[in-house]
């Protein structure tokens, strides 16, 4: 039990008539090397992709809620632009090198929401959040969409 935070990224890979051969996906799943039966691949319509997980980061949490939900804290999928999550980079960042953080990314208390000190976990959370940022925001995403979802 606690806060658990979640950036999945989503491709649409749906092969339609219309769109040239060149562009249609082909997705399978597979079980043990075997194509697996119940999953029907020309039923897949989407692929998800969880990018980046969080536990008890309760300041990048705060940050979602404030800049991406639009203050509000329920629980639900939200849809996080390329340039929101270039914008929490740049937050993180700042507040890694600002000497007082807590003006940049505040923490958040809450039910099991983690430690709200500023201290080497809260750290800790800001300069993993930098790395799965990076590497996420140098791949091919035009084809992708991120959304953003917290449970406790």
């Amino acid at each position: 039990m606690g806060l658990d935070m979640y950036l999945d990224k989503r491709t649409y890979v749906k092969n339609w008539n219309h769109t040239k051969e060149e562009k249609h996906f082909d997705v399978s799943v597979k079980r043990g090397g075997e194509p697996y039966a119940p999953i029907k691949r020309d039923r897949i319509k989407q692929v998800v992709e969880e990018v980046c997980y969080w536990r008890k980061a309760n300041q990048i949490h705060a940050w979602f809620v404030q800049n991406v939900q639009d203050g509000e804290d329920d629980c639900r999928d939200y849809w996080v632009s390329v340039e929101q999550l270039e914008k929490l980079l740049e937050d993180c960042k700042a507040a890694l090198a600002a000497p007082d953080p807590s003006k940049i990314m505040p923490t958040c208390p809450g039910f099991f929401f983690g430690s709200v000190e500023y201290d080497d976990f809260y750290r800790q959370d800001l300069e993993e959040t930098v790395e799965m940022l990076e590497a996420l925001l140098e791949e091919d995403n035009s084809d992708a969409d991120f959304y953003y979802r917290a449970s406790w």
